[in-house]
């Protein structure tokens, strides 16, 4: 029934959307062609689970990439209906609202500042804006600036000093990629290397430029944070000894000696770490940007809850920000998928772990695929299975966790560069209010609401061009992992595990 409710809901969404879509003619309907693309797959999947029915492993992959496809292909007829009909706007709508940094970024304050302009340029004082310990700009300094500016790019009506730099209030004339980099090479020419700027969105949806002096580059990270992160790493290595233990049925720091027991497993899981966090680092290397050490969360559950880290470089735009994230999770969960499904093709009735059916039902992707590869052995009360699936499992849980859409977790920095920042900031809080009523059912839910809160429920800094959204195959990219998260943390109902036949026989 819970399916079914499912299934009835998503399909009224789309009813909903097309009624939406239609007064916007054309366009609209390609827009809601594109949700339609990336929901149908899963809408014929899960139906046909709900009444039994189960796809071959290849078919599902061949519909996912064949709606990967079609949602491109859409979003560039979009874009070039757009085009023909004149309405393209450059400038997302997001506004940009940031918490300060200390690396020459604006914050929010920057980014929401909208007085009117009563001359065609004028220069005003913000409320707040400024501190008397902090100096202005040189008035000379802001006129050598304002000759950045021209009407093929972007013309000033109003100039806003802040802190030790200033905000140019106007109206964006180009392509916004094009405009920002001549802005930025004529700002670079006048003034070499001492101010930096970043190309935002007002409080009215309207672009604004804002010049700041270029803070010095760390050049390294401190001593402390390697110390704190090589700790991390030791503890880590330590739980997940340790979960490979428990699995096995004993404790392994009481049996030091059955360490040749316990290292396969706890191998696959250092994998699944390392694979997602080399991802991150040769992403970010290719593109020249510093990342802090790796801070990894040992956890005696699952061994390790993933690591996060932070940007010691102003990213560029927001493909760069779904880069590194993205990359990361893709990794992290392309291996443990790899180590799952082989572990499923690798189980016999001889395999060394002998799980309860209805183990199956804690997730609704995990026990999708066991059903598809395994077929009529979930039938049975005990299912014995290659400890490579327990190994893929645990990898999927914990690329699922850090792909949640909150703050500065991957799945937080992907909805952020699709979206925009004011999206990320509800969905943040719509994942923390979400762990917590999970949190009356399962304590660990309780435990990541209260770490998103202290550690990651910021959202990154403002980019440099914060108006350049991410293109159609990556904001597809970004859905799926989002999906994919959603598909293995929710389990699967009791009602759909009796169609599935998981458990049934008893």
């Amino acid at each position: 029934m819970i399916t079914l409710f499912i299934l009835f809901a998503a399909l009224a969404i789309l009813a909903w959307g097309f009624y939406r879509a239609r007064p916007f003619g054309k366009l609209g309907i390609l827009a809601w062609l594109q949700s339609v693309a990336l929901m149908t797959p899963w809408l014929l999947v899960f139906g046909a689970l709900a009444v039994g029915v189960t796809f071959n492993l290849a078919i599902v992959l061949l519909l996912l990439l064949l709606s990967i496809a079609v949602y491109i292909l859409l979003g560039r007829q979009l874009r070039a209906s757009a085009e023909q009909a004149g309405l393209i706007n450059p400038v997302s709508s997001q506004a940009a609202t940031s918490s300060p940094s200390s690396d020459s970024s604006p914050s929010s304050e920057e980014a929401t500042i909208d007085r009117p302009a009563t001359e065609s340029t004028r220069t005003t004082q913000s409320p707040g804006a400024r501190t008397a310990d902090v100096p202005l700009m040189p008035a000379e300094e802001i006129q050598t600036i304002k000759g950045i500016f021209g009407i093929e790019t972007f013309f000033a009506t109003e100039t806003i000093p802040y802190q030790e730099g200033v905000i140019f209030k106007g109206n964006l004339r180009g392509e916004v990629q094009p405009s920002f980099d001549r802005l930025t090479a004529n700002l670079q020419e006048r003034t070499g290397d001492r101010y930096r700027l970043f190309l935002l969105e007002g409080l009215e949806g309207k672009p604004v430029v804002i010049v700041l002096p270029r803070a010095p580059e760390k050049k390294s990270v401190a001593i402390a944070q390697w110390i704190l992160s090589l700790v991390l790493i030791v503890a880590t290595i330590a739980t997940c000894l340790e979960t490979s233990g428990l699995l096995r049925g004993f404790d392994f720091f009481s049996e030091l000696t059955r360490w040749r027991e316990v290292l396969p497993v706890a191998s696959g899981i250092l994998l699944v770490l390392a694979a997602t966090e080399i991802a991150h680092r040769i992403t970010a290397a290719r593109q020249q940007i510093r990342l802090s050490p790796p801070y990894f969360i040992p956890t005696w559950q699952i061994g390790s809850f993933g690591s996060f880290f932070r940007f010691e470089s102003v990213l560029p735009d927001r493909n760069r920000l779904f880069d590194v994230a993205f990359a990361g999770s893709a990794a992290g969960g392309a291996v443990s998928l790899s180590l799952l499904v082989v572990g499923l093709l690798l189980s016999r009735p001889d395999s060394l772990f002998q799980l309860p059916a209805n183990f199956f039902e804690g997730s609704l992707l995990v026990g999708s695929l066991a059903r598809i590869v395994l077929g009529e052995t979930l039938k049975q009360s005990l299912v014995a299975i290659h400890p490579l699936v327990l190994v893929g499992w645990i990898g999927l849980v914990v690329t699922a966790i850090n792909l949640m859409p909150a703050g500065q977790l991957n799945g937080g920095r992907i909805v952020q560069a699709i979206y925009g920042r004011k999206v990320a900031g509800r969905t943040t809080i719509a994942t923390v209010i979400v762990l917590g009523l999970a949190s009356l059912v399962n304590p660990l839910a309780l435990y990541w609401a209260v770490l998103i809160l202290f550690l990651q429920r910021d959202l990154e800094r403002p980019a440099l061009n914060e108006l350049t959204e991410p293109d159609d195959a990556r904001a597809a990219l970004g859905l799926l992992a989002l999906f994919l998260m959603a598909a293995t943390l929710l389990p699967i109902t009791p009602g759909l595990a009796g169609r599935l036949g998981i458990g049934s026989s008893f």
